[in-house]
C-alpha cells in the first residue's frame, strides 16, 4: 500500500473516532471543548436555583482561531428577578493548547485559559482570570477537567471554581461500519464554586446529552453537596 494511501486511511481513522469527541464537552463548563480553526459553537442554557429561586439563561460562543487557540464569550441573564439589573457581567477568555496527543482510539490535550470579566454596569466591578483545562477521551468515555480563578477589582472579590465532568457513551454502545445518525451520554460531573470570605459550595450534577448533526441538546440536575436542599436544573442547546 503507498504511503498515500496509508495517510488517507489513517486520516480516515481519526475522524471516524473524534466525530462524537467533537461535540463532547461537561454540562457546567465551555471551556474543553474543541473547536476546529474558523468554526463557532452557539449555547444556549437555561438554569433554575430552587433555594433561591432565580432563572438564568447564560449565552455562550466560541470561535476557533485555529486547532490550538480558541475565544470563548459568555454572558448571563436573570430571567426572574426583583432586581432591575438582571444582565451579568460578560466573560472573555482565550485558550491555548499546549499539549495535544491523538491517535485512533481518542486523545489528550491540555490548555491554558487567560482573560477578563467585564462588568456590564457601572456600579459594578470587573476582574481577571486564569486556568487551565484537560480532556481525555477513550473509546465511549470522556473526561474532562478545569479549574478557573479570578483576581476581582475594586470592590469585587476574588472567586474560582472548578469542574470535573465523565461523560460515557450510552448509545451505540458500538460504533456501526458506517454513519452515526445521533448518539446519546450519561455525564456525572463534580464542581466547586468559592468566593473571598465564604466557604466552597461543592455540587453533584447527573444529566444526559442528546447529539444529532450539529445539534446538542442536554440537561441535569444539580445537587448542593453542602445543602441537601439546595437543587437546581439546567437544560442547553448547543449548534455546532
Amino acid at each position: 500500500m503507498s504511503n498515500k494511501w496509508v495517510t488517507l486511511l489513517w486520516i480516515g481513522l481519526l475522524e471516524l473516532c473524534f466525530q462524537s469527541n467533537a461535540l463532547g464537552m461537561g454540562l457546567r463548563s465551555f471551556v474543553a471543548l474543541p473547536v476546529e480553526k474558523g468554526g463557532t459553537v452557539l449555547r444556549g442554557i437555561v438554569s433554575h436555583d430552587n433555594e433561591t429561586n432565580i432563572n438564568q439563561l447564560t449565552a455562550n460562543l466560541a470561535y476557533g482561531i485555529d486547532h490550538k487557540k480558541t475565544l470563548l464569550f459568555g454572558v448571563p441573564y436573570r430571567l426572574s428577578s426583583g432586581d432591575a439589573k438582571q444582565l451579568g457581567d460578560f466573560s472573555l477568555l482565550y485558550r491555548q493548547i499546549i499539549s495535544q496527543v491523538d491517535d485512533p482510539k481518542g486523545t489528550r490535550r491540555m490548555g491554558l485559559l487567560g482573560g477578563a470579566v467585564i462588568p456590564t454596569d457601572s456600579s459594578r466591578d470587573g476582574a481577571f482570570q486564569a486556568g487551565a483545562v484537560g480532556t481525555w477521551f477513550r473509546d465511549n468515555n470522556e473526561w474532562d477537567i478545569d479549574a478557573l480563578y479570578q483576581v476581582g477589582t475594586g470592590d469585587r472579590r476574588d472567586s474560582a471554581r472548578y469542574d470535573l465532568s465523565w461523560q460515557h457513551r450510552l448509545i451505540p454502545a458500538v460504533y456501526p461500519e458506517w454513519g452515526i445518525l445521533s448518539e446519546v451520554y450519561g455525564v456525572v460531573e463534580l464542581g466547586g464554586r468559592w468566593q473571598k470570605g465564604a466557604s466552597v459550595v461543592h455540587q453533584f450534577t447527573l444529566g444526559l446529552q442528546w447529539t444529532q448533526g450539529r445539534w446538542v441538546l442536554e440537561g441535569g440536575v444539580v445537587q448542593d453537596l453542602n445543602g441537601p436542599d439546595a437543587t437546581g436544573f439546567l437544560f442547553s442547546v448547543r449548534f455546532h
